[in-house]
């Protein structure tokens, strides 16, 4: 089974749902049956209603949004920059701030 997410939310939903109908399912879940049948069509729910959905299918919200959560205020590469004594602090944490938003980039551009 593949891992959910937004773009295979309403897949994850129909195939639970199974034989089941569409107003009974939307009743177990706590929201409308055409809130339910949009999103089993591929439209993103709204906040409130995401969190009904991934507690219904028993799933984290953030494995569904693929967000890990923080290590650390302070990134990897600020300490290992920080720990080079000829760099000053505002290029060390210049560095990492770089190095944190070109991973972000990365991570976004993957998921497209």
């Amino acid at each position: 089974m593949s891992r959910p997410s937004l773009e295979n939310l309403g897949i994850k939903i129909a195939k639970k749902r199974g034989d089941h109908g569409l107003r009974v399912t939307a009743k177990e879940v706590g929201i409308s049956s055409s809130t339910l049948s949009r999103i089993e069509n591929g439209h993103l729910p709204d906040l409130e209603t995401f969190k009904k959905i991934c507690d219904w299918l028993e799933v984290n919200p953030g494995d569904v949004l693929g967000s890990k959560p923080a290590k650390s205020e302070i990134s990897e590469a600020e300490v290992h920059f920080k720990v080079d004594k000829t760099l000053d602090r505002d290029t060390a944490e210049a560095l990492a701030n770089m190095i944190m938003y070109a991973q972000k980039a990365l991570k976004i551009q993957d998921r497209v």
